[in-house]
């Protein structure tokens, strides 16, 4: 896995007040873990910019920020929608069972009779759990659920092992 790998943590939903601050949707846990790994990497359209120094707190309904130099509402509203970005090297290793979607992205997926299902394209969360795309001949959506359809995930050997049937 490489760790130069860009990782979308989130995005600046709006402006809050008239001081400069900005409401952020964070894809972190907890939410207000996002403000630990600066610098973060902004990008809006095609232009990117790198900021560090920001500040904030979760609110318990928002998270909010302040960035060094946004100190009013119009500059704060420059800043709708831009992505919050940084590299996976930013990030603490995951435990013992547990994993970064983004490092689980591109390893192959077969399932227990040895059925190749192609390669995880992405994960995304339902609220009852996460879900593994493996896009091959088609597309499968397989739950991420360790133990009952995720059997192992092996890095080295770069596979997902899955106990899902073919013709689902």
């Amino acid at each position: 896995m490489s760790t130069d790998r860009r990782i979308l943590l989130g995005r600046v939903a709006g402006d809050f007040g008239v001081r400069g601050e900005l409401k952020l949707l964070s894809w972190t846990d907890p939410r207000d873990a996002i403000f630990r790994y600066q610098p973060w990497i902004l990008r809006a359209g095609n232009a990117e910019r790198e900021v560090s120094g920001v500040r904030g707190r979760d609110t318990g309904k928002l998270v909010i920020a302040s960035f060094p130099g946004v100190e009013n509402r119009e500059q704060a509203e420059a800043l709708k929608g831009a992505e919050i970005w940084v590299l996976r090297s930013q990030l603490p290793a995951p435990k013992p069972g547990e994993y970064y979607w983004v490092d689980l992205e591109g390893l192959a997926v077969r399932n227990l009779e040895g059925v190749d299902f192609g390669q995880v394209s992405h994960l995304f969360d339902t609220g009852a759990n996460p879900v593994l795309v493996a896009v091959g001949e088609r597309e499968r959506l397989i739950p991420f659920v360790i133990d009952q359809y995720v059997k192992s995930v092996d890095f080295d050997a770069g596979l997902v092992v899955v106990d899902w049937d073919a013709d689902f």
